[in-house]
């Protein structure tokens, strides 16, 4: 399975090195799993035990995914930006090595702590804040991994839709009610930015520069790599982003105590190089295998990314929202 990585800086793309409602009255079973029949009441989305097992459950189904190359042994635990990234990256390595991971690592996620906003119907959802074995450049900075679990009714499993790796200081401090965590509505007026519109500033910012997002890795420096990859002798490369915010790729957010908010978003873009006369793009091995057609001169790749944003609260005038975690995969490939 594809490592996951960070992106810091804009260097190589980030991988997935994976093994890498509603009818009238609420009932709560003995499980925890809630039938809704209205949607009134504000609950949890689980205790802190089924929330535990819902990690224990992930990291089973990750690490029995990446030992051997296998995307069906995780399929049931993901979803979301992270499920197609992780599901892309299994498929890849188990075409190009069929014999399974050799060098398998069992994922460990330790020291976790439960972020359960309280709400009304589904889906439900949770954040899970963990240490990792899998720390980025070596572990030499602490960092934790927020890992967001999403259920769609009281049936299914817990699914990890988003995946934020972030410097331990740069984790929030929540704001609370009633001892639960306060989820943000998509169209949150009490917001610089809603949730619902970050993916499409994020897209209009990438083409031109200009919206609500501070100077950063994720912002400046990545339109700036961006900018000097279509500018290389040879090969043109054009990119082309879109939202992507329906269904488990819906933004996600959290209340902070300093009335902005953390939140959890999802793009798509496409990259297209095309190269002249007489010569073909290259491509890697993973992208290889998720090629369909045959690359004479021109490659596009499909890409997903999962963004986690700290957003200020509406008023504010400048840097409203600031990128603190971007995860990418390539999930398809077309050649021409």
């Amino acid at each position: 399975m594809r490592r996951l990585r960070l992106r810091r800086a804009p260097r190589r793309p980030v991988e997935l090195l994976t093994a890498t409602a509603a009818a009238t009255v609420l009932a709560l079973t003995a499980s925890g799993c809630v039938t809704v029949h209205g949607e009134t009441a504000l609950l949890p989305p689980a205790t802190k035990t089924e929330a535990a097992q819902a990690v224990a459950d992930f990291t089973a189904a990750y690490n029995r995914a990446d030992k051997a190359y296998d995307p069906a042994l995780d399929a049931g635990r993901v979803t979301g930006p992270l499920g197609e990234i992780n599901q892309a990256g299994l498929r890849a390595r188990s075409i190009n090595t069929p014999g399974g991971n050799k060098e398998h690592k069992p994922l460990e996620l330790t020291d976790t702590r439960f972020v359960l906003p309280r709400k009304a119907g589904w889906p439900r959802w949770f954040v899970a804040d963990t240490d990792s074995n899998r720390d980025v450049d070596g572990g030499s900075a602490d960092q934790r991994w927020l890992l967001v679990f999403v259920r769609n009714g009281p049936q299914q499993l817990w699914e990890v839709a988003y995946l934020g790796i972030l410097g331990e200081d740069a984790v929030p401090e929540f704001a609370e009610e009633a001892g639960y965590a306060v989820p943000v509505a998509a169209d949150d007026a009490a917001l610089a930015v809603a949730p619902r519109g970050l993916g499409k500033e994020y897209v209009s910012y990438l083409k031109d520069g200009r919206g609500p997002f501070a100077p950063g890795t994720h912002t400046t420096e990545w339109r700036a790599q961006r900018e000097k990859a279509a500018k290389r002798p040879g090969l043109a490369t054009q990119y082309v982003d879109r939202t992507t915010d329906q269904g488990d790729f819906a933004p996600l957010g959290l209340r902070t105590r300093d009335g902005g908010a953390l939140v959890f978003f999802a793009t798509r873009y496409f990259e297209r190089q095309t190269t002249a006369q007489g010569y073909r793009p290259k491509v890697g091995p993973d992208v290889k295998a998720l090629l369909t057609g045959e690359i004479k001169n021109t490659v596009t790749r499909e890409w997903v990314s999962s963004q986690t944003v700290l957003v200020k609260p509406a008023g504010t005038d400048r840097d409203t929202v600031t990128v603190t975690s971007r995860l990418q995969g390539v999930v398809g490939a077309v050649g021409s």
